[in-house]
């Protein structure tokens, strides 16, 4: 329902039929809840403005009366709500509403304003309220809508002004003699009809009045065009001719595009403005056009010539600037004669065509006519003497989204960005798409983009037949390339994300065909973006994959692409000083690597791109690509060696691992597997196993010679003798692979080698060494574009020890977020261990339980015994701290099991630390203190005693059997449980007798023969 206050009161209905509401007092009702825009209205304010002060005898009865009138009348009691706030109109289409919604609109471009502005006015039937004038309730909303309306008039008057139309506001300013903007433009347009003597009167006529009437003098504007009409300045003549189409609808997204542009026709004689077909080349050329000829920067006028459909530019310009052809004298010198003595600027728009007589006519007309400027459109430049170029790029993905929501009526949304995506921010693929989302919605089209150009067939009708369809867009550009352009075009759409110059050579090469110098023209052309890396837009890659086809190339040309791939990843060189550039030029191609990952016979390349994936972190793709290549088959060697990274990365997300053919692999992959296998698993499942592994490995890469191999193998072996507690060759280990990747230059075994080091200075307590050392890991993982999880939580627990909770909280939180964004798990349970080790220091015992207890049955499926052990040391400390003495010693025994089950001393001193705590808890005391002095001894037996920051267990508990025995009885019970020794830890795994520390004498009260301190070691990698 339609209602109308511009005038009478009138409602319509929506087939246009009038709506009769009967009686004074219920319409002044509806023109009330009208003036109040859908706002409540309260019953006493109503009362007030329909009645005034002579209300009826019930008020409140008299005005729901007039309700149930008025809501019979419009015959819809929806209409007409009644709340809390009073009664309100639900009136969505109100006359007033829209006209001040068209006047706010502020369009930029002259004649479209002048459109709005006329439908704003044309709304107005008579007095605004004509019928209810006289309540007061209508006064203030007529003075606005009254003012509104002359603000209106006046900008109209304005703009038409500025088009250079007739303009005529006698009758206005009879009406309204004091308005100065009224006036300007009356004095304006009388100036302008060559009346000038009645324009000086009519801005003497003003300047009195306003003396007279409110004592005061014209404002500085209105001033200086008084002074303007004096000197007859040449701005106040009528603009320049216009040969120029008005806008249908605005520029969206070019307010930086038009201002290079129209400084670019400032400066330079001829701009040619290039790009692909339906990327906005003439939109931008006439709206640079429309806004040079407002600023008056071409007194003679501006020219659109239209090329498109000519065969002869000289006709197209010669009837654009009005010379005849009428005579037998050649027509090109009779035009450069009639431009000669302008200062015009000439539009010629899609010269692609007709690019050499077309350079050829503006080089004659340029060097006629000095005062000439030249604005051209075409895919690609002129080549002319002096021609500036300006590429016009697609849309931003911002303003291609608004324009596809405006043209198509929709809101903002994901498949709207989709859509925007897939057709490049090409503006008129846009309009083409904007017909299809008001069909199929957006969400529909977006599913169907694979399929454009059957789906994208719907143009404008008053739009060229070029650009009717997005095919017909595209076989405008294909119909005017050579055969070798063609060829080069549809073979480079077989590339995913475009591809260099050694690529596009390898792929396109045909005899007889120059493929660089068909790129170039193709380059030239707008169809192909400009090197170091050849793009082709979404819609045209798809044209020419189509073309492809249809020549009968497509399976040649994707097992060219195939081949060249393969063999760009069996080149990278990943393990050497130019690492970080063959990580950058894969990351480049990942498109063509995963695409060619689908072609004919993808194992080798599989194979390739396997650490490539691992150093990038995307375990994800590898496994799904390594999985699928498996199944297209291969070499025997080549499908285990597959199997064999499959397995690796399987197992870094906390999966079972499958089988692996080890018979099938040659030596190279035997080392492999026995290398990778065991370092992306090194600290969970049998340990000697790996060390077996490890052995193998490095025997095989010293066979075949391979430096970076056999530094891989030390740094892993040395990793694993953390689980020994042997330190010393932690250190050899350690140091002999760094080494070795410093001469390689390669990062990520630098890493991995420091990673080794640290550990062995944390478990000797000396933190500043470790805390070196992992800062330069973070730094080189950082540079090397890897997770850094691992790093993360290892500065964690570096912040951890030295007492900075907030930051060693930080550091493992960030870590667990990485580890869970890339799928790894071993690094999110290093994480969330670090975060538990944290809660338990500030004294959330629950919350480390909490973090902790999830990760027993992952470990238990991944056979991480070492884990188990230590995960069990900190919940059963947790449950002690907080007073459960059962659920302690429970959790303290199964852990002790599992630590004695590593064979690693430290991991069983740490067990017989927690047992000696949560027996203290239970009031065993003495054999509380025995498996302390137990711990201690083991821990000195491998040359690792317990540093000062990881003793506050130890502390703990020890001052809690201080205050529960005597100093004798205690001493006496630690050093039985030194003795016992050989009961926790075999003789094998202990130090030489030159390095055993003495295991008498040691006082836990803090005498002077009290040995160093111990604490909480960690388990591997935490």
């Amino acid at each position: 329902m339609r209602f109308g206050v511009l005038g009478p009161l009138a409602v319509w209905r929506d087939d246009g039929e009038s709506v009769h509401v009967p009686e004074a007092k219920v319409r002044a009702l509806l023109a009330d809840l009208l003036a109040h825009g859908g706002r409540p209205v309260s019953a006493d304010r109503l009362v007030e403005d329909l009645w005034g002060g002579r209300p009826p005898r019930n008020a409140t009865g008299t005005l729901q009366a007039r309700v149930s009138q008025l809501r019979k009348a419009l015959g819809d009691p929806a209409l007409v709500l009644h709340s809390p706030g009073g009664y309100r109109l639900v009136a969505e289409d109100v006359d007033a509403v829209r006209f001040e919604s068209l006047v706010e609109r502020r369009t930029a471009e002259p004649r479209v304003r002048a459109g709005e502005l006329d439908e704003a006015l044309a709304l107005w039937r008579g007095p605004a309220y004509a019928d209810v004038a006289d309540l007061g309730f209508a006064q203030p909303v007529i003075n606005r809508l009254e003012e509104l309306r002359l603000s209106a008039q006046e900008e109209l008057a304005e703009v038409r002004l500025e088009l250079g139309e007739p303009v005529d506001v006698s009758a206005l300013v009879r009406e309204h003699p004091l308005r100065e903007r009224l006036r300007a433009v009356h004095i304006t347009s009388l100036y302008r009809a060559g009346r000038q003597n009645e324009a000086l009167a009519s801005y003497t006529e003003l300047r009195a009045r306003l003396s007279d009437e409110l004592g005061l003098d014209p404002s500085p504007e209105l001033a200086a065009l008084y002074e303007r009409l004096l000197r007859q300045d040449p701005a106040l003549a009528p603009p320049p001719v216009s040969h120029l189409p008005a806008a249908l609808t605005p520029l969206v997204g070019r307010d930086a595009e038009l201002a290079e542009v129209g400084a670019l026709v400032g400066r330079d004689r001829l701009v040619t403005l290039t790009g692909p077909g339906g990327v906005g080349k003439t939109s931008l050329a006439l709206e640079a056009a429309r806004g040079l000829l407002s600023a008056r920067a071409f007194p003679d006028g501006v020219a659109l010539v239209e090329l498109a459909g000519a065969t002869r530019p000289v006709d197209a310009v010669a009837a654009a600037v009005c010379v005849r052809d009428d005579s037998s004298a050649p027509l090109e010198p009779r035009v450069a004669q009639a431009l000669s003595g302008t200062r015009a600027l000439l539009v010629l728009d899609n010269c692609e065509h007709l690019v050499e007589p077309v350079a050829t006519l503006v080089a004659a007309l340029l060097r006629s006519a000095p005062g000439l400027r030249v604005l051209a459109t075409s895919q690609e430049p002129l080549g002319v003497t002096g021609e500036r170029v300006h590429q016009v790029p697609p849309l931003a993905e911002p303003d291609a989204v608004r324009l596809l929501s405006d043209r198509a009526g929709v809101a903002e949304g994901e498949a709207v960005r989709t859509i925007c995506r897939r057709l490049d921010g090409i503006p008129l693929a846009l309009e083409l798409a904007a017909t299809r989302v008001r069909a199929l919605g957006a969400e529909e089209l977006a599913g169907r983009l694979d399929d454009r150009f059957r789906v994208l067939t719907s143009g404008m009708r008053d739009a060229p037949a070029r650009q009717r369809t997005l095919r017909a867009m595209i076989d405008w550009s294909w119909e005017l390339l050579g055969e070798p352009e063609r060829l080069v075009l549809r073979r480079l759409a077989v590339h995913a994300d475009g591809c260099d110059l050694e690529a596009a050579e390898a792929v396109c090469a045909e005899p007889g065909v120059d493929v660089l110098e068909s790129l170039a023209r193709l380059v030239d052309r707008s169809l192909v973006a400009p090197g170091p890396r050849y793009r082709l837009l979404e819609s045209v890659a798809a044209y020419g994959l189509e073309r492809l086809r249809e020549a009968g190339e497509y399976d040649l040309v994707r097992a060219r692409h195939t081949g060249h791939y393969t063999g760009l990843a069996e080149r990278a060189a990943l393990h050497g000083p130019d690492q970080l550039a063959w990580l950058d030029r894969l990351d480049q191609e990942s498109a063509n690597l995963e695409l060619a990952l689908t072609g004919p016979a993808p194992l080798r390349l599989a194979n390739a791109l396997a650490w490539y994936w691992f150093l990038r972190g995307r375990l994800g793709a590898a496994r799904r690509s390594l999985a699928q290549a498996i199944t297209y088959g291969g070499a025997p060697a080549e499908v285990a060696l597959a199997r064999t990274w499959l397995a690796g990365f399987t197992m870094m997300v906390g999966e079972p691992r499958g089988e692996i053919p080890r018979a099938d692999l040659d030596l190279r992959g035997r080392a492999v597997a026995d290398w990778f296998l065991s370092f992306v698993h090194w600290a969970y499942g049998d340990l000697a196993a790996h060390d077996d592994a490890v052995e193998r490995a490095l025997a095989a890469f010293g066979e075949l010679g391979d430096r970076w191999g056999s530094a891989a193998a030390l740094v892993l072996r040395a990793k694993l003798a953390v689980g020994r507690g042997d330190l010393d060759a932690m250190r050899r280990d350690g140091e002999a692979g760094l080494a070795a990747f410093r001469e390689l230059g390669d990062r990520w075994g630098r890493i991995e080698a420091m990673e080794a080091l640290a550990m062995r200075a944390e478990i000797r307590g000396d933190y500043p060494t470790a805390t070196r050392l992992r800062e330069t890991e973070l730094l080189l993982s950082e540079e090397l574009g890897f997770p850094g999880a691992a790093e993360l939580s290892k500065l964690g627990r570096m912040a951890l020890l030295a007492g900075d909770h907030a930051r060693a909280d930080d550091y493992h939180e960030r870590a667990r977020r990485i580890a869970v964004e890339q799928s790894l798990k071993s690094e999110e349970e290093h994480a969330v261990l670090g975060l538990a080790l944290g809660a338990r220091r500030q004294g959330r015992y629950e919350e480390a339980e909490a973090l902790l207890e999830p990760w027993l049955g992952w470990l238990e499926q991944v056979s991480g015994t070492s884990g188990i052990a230590f995960a069990l040391a900190e919940t059963g400390f947790a449950a002690e701290q907080r007073g459960d003495a059962g659920t302690a010693l429970a959790r303290q025994r199964r852990g002790y099991a599992a630590a004695r089950e590593t064979g690693d001393p430290r991991a069983v001193a740490l067990a017989l630390e927690g047992l000696a705590g949560a027996l203290s808890l239970a009031g065993e005391h003495e054999r509380a203190a025995g498996h302390l002095g137990a711990a201690a001894a083991v821990r000195a037996s491998v040359g690792a005693p317990l540093p000062p920051a990881e003793s506050f267990d130890v502390e703990r508990i020890t001052a809690r059997l201080a205050a529960a025995m005597m100093p004798g009885d205690y001493a006496l019970a630690y050093r039985s449980g030194q003795r016992e020794l050989g009961d926790h830890v075999p003789a094998a795994l202990r130090v030489g007798p030159g390095e055993q520390p003495a295991a008498e004498g040691l006082d836990p009260f803090g005498h002077a023969d009290q040995a160093e301190p111990a604490a909480e070691p960690r388990r591997p990698g935490i």
